[in-house]
């Protein structure tokens, strides 16, 4: 038998980037030798073993053949006679269906060396078609290697553009396309991910009200990108370097879904798109399947950013409604989350990249104050039963407005 690293690991060798994992296929091999030699099955489908030592993947090499809808109709045959070429060759694209061999030969049938060289996302065979998840895949790398500065080939561009056309990405489920949208929202350029499914036309299949802003347009003043479906983009980008969790670069994406829902015309003009904005987002994160805090996390940004931008002007009962419609005093985590979302929205603006935002902290000294009188207090005023929420009310607001008056 021949073992051969392959894939992922080979191409970011050749990238000098760190090699987050390693697989390998077995060329010539049965199960069965593979078992006595004390490697491990755990592949369902086909065969894929887990190394005796360093518990690394090990596939038997395989092809696959088309024989039904979606991402997972395909027929794997696995055999000793099968080719490394024959296997590379069921790949999504070239410069993942490299393989390296025991003496650190580089096996590249597909040409994926040059595509490297090119910066090119090149699909390895018309089989790309036949597995609607790729759409998703190739739209995940662009975002991964854009700093890099690849990009997708115009022929598998346009490869994907008529897999949505013949409606193959209704095929697949909610999970599988979270879980590459999750991954792509790790990424240094997220935003690339939402642009290429927007080029290939699958934004509209499975992210309607995100594609939806696309084309809205926004008070030139303060918005000079002017559009919408820009301006959401643009947010994602302006979070990436305040924050590495997924909830708040997905509330960043989303806060302005109301925007697509603005009376014509009153625009550029959006009146009441915070509330406007709470029924896209609850039907994305449906159709998604969304993880509860990512919701949650936007849809409080959808309705609260606004107060966050004008926080130098809320009066101190305003600031409390704030606290209190957030539930800041116990999710005070959440509420830093939708302070970093609203520094995002400001920041993802043409022109406003790099823009100072002290309402993010005037909210959170804001927060401190009203969190320096406690319920503790009221009740060594004698105070017992509902009033003492009264009275910690009252007595926020005006230790609240002391604060406002020294801040003047």
């Amino acid at each position: 038998m021949d073992i051969y690293l392959v894939g992922g690991a080979v191409r970011d060798a050749l990238l000098n980037i760190p090699i987050k994992d390693r697989d390998w296929v077995v060329v010539g091999a049965t199960p069965d030798q593979l078992l006595a030699q004390g490697f491990q099955q755990v592949g369902a489908d086909f065969p894929v073993f887990l190394h005796p030592h360093n518990k690394e993947e090990h596939a038997l090499a395989r092809t696959e053949r088309k024989s039904g809808s979606g991402y997972q109709g395909f027929d794997c045959r696995f055999s000793p006679d099968i080719t490394l070429e024959e296997d590379l060759l069921r790949r999504d694209l070239t410069i993942n269906a490299m393989a390296q061999d025991e003496q650190g030969q580089i096996i590249d049938p597909y040409h994926g060396q040059q595509d490297l060289q090119d910066k090119m996302l090149r699909h390895v065979s018309p089989a790309f078609a036949e597995d609607p998840l790729r759409v998703l895949r190739v739209a995940r790398f662009a975002a991964r290697f854009a700093g890099l500065g690849f990009q997708v080939a115009e022929e598998t561009l346009a490869l994907m553009r008529q897999m949505v056309t013949d409606g193959e990405l209704n095929h697949l489920v909610a999970e599988r396309v979270w879980q590459e949208t999750q991954r792509a929202l790790t990424e240094d350029h997220p935003q690339v991910y939402f642009q290429v499914l927007r080029d290939c036309g699958a934004l509209k299949i499975w992210f309607k009200e995100i594609d939806d802003l696309f084309g809205i347009p926004q008070p030139e003043q303060y918005h000079p990108e002017i559009d919408c479906g820009i301006h959401a983009l643009m947010s994602l980008q302006a979070c990436v370097p305040l924050s590495e969790d997924i909830a708040t670069r997905w509330a960043a994406l989303t806060h302005d879904l109301g925007k697509a829902l603005s009376d014509k015309e009153n625009l550029p003009r959006h009146f009441g798109h915070e509330t406007k904005g709470l029924k896209p987002i609850k039907a994305l994160c449906k159709k998604l399947k969304a993880p509860k805090e990512a919701q949650q996390l936007a849809l409080l940004s959808c309705e609260f950013h606004t107060h966050i931008h004008r926080a130098f002007e809320l009066k101190p009962e305003t600031l409390l409604k704030v606290f209190d419609s957030t539930d800041a005093w116990r999710k005070a985590e959440r509420f830093e989350q939708l302070l970093v979302v609203s520094t995002a929205d400001s920041r993802g603006r043409t022109g406003f990249e790099h823009c100072d935002y002290p309402q993010a902290g005037y909210m959170r000294d804001a927060f401190q104050v009203a969190l320096s009188v406690t319920a503790q207090d009221m009740i060594a005023q004698g105070l017992a039963g509902p009033a003492i929420r009264e009275g910690l009310q009252s007595a926020r607001a005006k230790k609240l407005k002391e604060w406002k008056l020294s801040q003047a």
